[in-house]
């Protein structure tokens, strides 16, 4: 508690426009760990052209007990997707194309859920989150790993997919297009999204240590391995390694290198004496394109947001911050910039607790706007625990209504419902019975496999055997069970397990 104490009495002290001294962010950070039950985390602040603080806090892993330091590398997940735009921003430099051309000019194949959208979608959609898809739309075909679907099925199965909003009306953010974008870039520039990324703008970096994928990594000698929450304990789990995501979120770096990324946006796309892409291309970047609803409260008083071409964009205390997050199961990380102030902040975590992030970066921004201090870790973890409590009780009622029927409250007969069920673009899954139990099971993507339990008559909970999904579903049958919608259960499943997209029909027996 004094500890506590001495860190917001600093922070008051020092709230007129100056920056936090390192040991005052070591105690926000130790703080923040303990807080969020984050093993690990590495902080970087850039300012006036020079990284102020790149430094490691916790362990890489609960495991091995190894600490993190400035160049421990993270899954950067998001964060990548301004390296894809960034990538596409070279190549307009070289007029290779436009942001304003049309996918199908590059992607022939390419087709959305209409004829209209398919011909009018241009490479500035794929990048804004306007499609008129929902949220998450298609994520299934990328998350969880262990699937076997490839960026040609996204191209394919694309179409399949049923908008919610008009198209280019409507903020909804998605992985897929940028997907797609980067194979936009490979066809564009006759090389992998890949070999771009590494040889065009982190070999100039001088991002050393840094890949665009995990399975591009030179050395993982220094590398954090992912953490979740299961059942109240904090364990390790298996990382994410599929190549389909890279475009999106496959990135691996360290706050050394990812603070070399962040002086080069700070100056206008230049590092040393190269110059990646230029102040226009930099500016349709960090220009609105497609806005987002906001409410202006207090501290930051933002009237604006929107996402421009790879990162949200909002007015912040009068100021504009550029700034993205990523998440991955067991990671997550934060950059923001503050252009005018020639700051930047990197935050990455290796524990999938958005509020850690927030709790970090909030606080050091704030003394660089002035902003007297809040207690921020205590805000997150207030509305943290309010949400969880929330969730609990929806999912404890559900299992609870569970427990009831297996104890004879009510009962279904299981051949009703077995079979193989298919949907158009996400494949088949089998329901099978044994002994009296119902089980799921995904053909293309194996990790989506658990046992179903009756809820309500035609109504089924599966839970899947992997606990660390936190993604047990609602299966709801109807028109006489030959077929049959998904709904995540709690409302804390991570959005890209959009069961709501999917619809699946009963196949005839071969």
């Amino acid at each position: 508690m004094r500890a506590f104490f001495w860190i917001f009495t600093l922070l008051i002290a020092n709230s007129l426009s100056a920056q936090l001294s390192e040991p005052q962010v070591d105690e926000l950070v130790n703080r923040t760990l303990k807080t969020f039950d984050v093993p690990g985390i590495a902080v970087g602040i850039i300012k006036d052209g020079k990284v102020v603080l790149a430094k490691g806090y916790g362990v890489r892993s609960i495991i091995t007990r190894e600490s993190v330091d400035a160049n421990t590398l993270f899954g950067i997940a998001s964060n990548s997707k301004a390296f894809t735009s960034a990538a596409l921003a070279m190549l307009v430099d070289e007029n290779k194309m436009g942001w304003d051309d049309k996918v199908i000019k590059y992607i022939p194949e390419f087709k959305m859920y209409n004829d209209y959208v398919t011909s009018e979608f241009t490479i500035r959609d794929l990048l804004t989150h306007r499609s008129g898809l929902g949220l998450g739309a298609g994520d299934l075909m990328i998350w969880p790993d262990g699937h076997d679907f490839t960026p040609k099925d996204i191209i394919k199965n694309i179409q399949y997919l049923k908008p919610v909003s008009a198209f280019r009306t409507k903020y909804d953010y998605d992985n897929l297009l940028y997907v797609i974008a980067g194979e936009v870039v490979a066809r564009v520039s006759g090389t992998s999204w890949n070999d771009f990324v590494s040889q065009r703008i982190m070999k100039p970096l001088e991002m050393n240590h840094s890949a665009p994928s995990w399975n591009l990594l030179r050395d993982t000698s220094n590398v954090i391995v992912p953490h979740v929450p299961i059942d109240g304990k904090l364990k390790v789990i298996e990382r994410y390694r599929n190549n389909i995501f890279d475009a999106a979120a496959g990135i691996y770096t360290s706050v050394n290198d990812l603070g070399k990324w962040v002086l080069m946006q700070l100056n206008q796309g230049k590092y040393g004496d190269t110059q990646l892409f230029s102040k226009k291309t930099q500016t349709e970047m960090w220009t609105p394109q497609t806005i987002i609803p906001v409410t202006a409260a207090a501290p930051y008083n933002s009237h604006f947001k929107a996402y421009g071409l790879g990162w949200f964009l909002s007015d912040v205390k009068g100021y504009k911050q550029v700034t993205h997050t990523g998440g991955l199961e067991g990671i997550v990380t934060q950059v923001i910039m503050f252009p005018e102030l020639n700051l930047g902040i990197i935050v990455l975590t290796n524990q999938q607790s958005g509020s850690a992030f927030n709790a970090i970066s909030n606080t050091i921004k704030d003394s660089y706007l002035g902003i007297a201090p809040s207690d921020w870790v205590k805000f997150y973890a207030d509305k943290d625990r309010a949400s969880e409590d929330n969730a609990d009780k929806i999912t404890d009622e559900v299992w609870a209504a569970v427990a009831k029927n297996q104890n004879g409250q009510l009962t279904a007969d299981g051949s009703k419902y077995t079979g193989v069920y298919s949907d158009k673009w996400f494949g088949d899954v089998s329901i099978t019975e044994k002994k009296g139990r119902l089980y799921f099971a995904s053909k293309r993507s194996p990790q989506l496999t658990g046992e179903m339990f009756l809820y309500k008559e035609n109504q089924f909970a599966v839970r899947w055997n992997n606990r660390y999904f936190h993604a047990d579903a609602f299966v709801l049958f109807k028109n006489g069970n030959t077929e049959f919608e998904m709904k995540a259960i709690s409302p804390l499943t991570d959005f890209s397990y959009d069961f709501q997209d999917l619809y699946f029909t009963k196949k005839a027996k071969q």
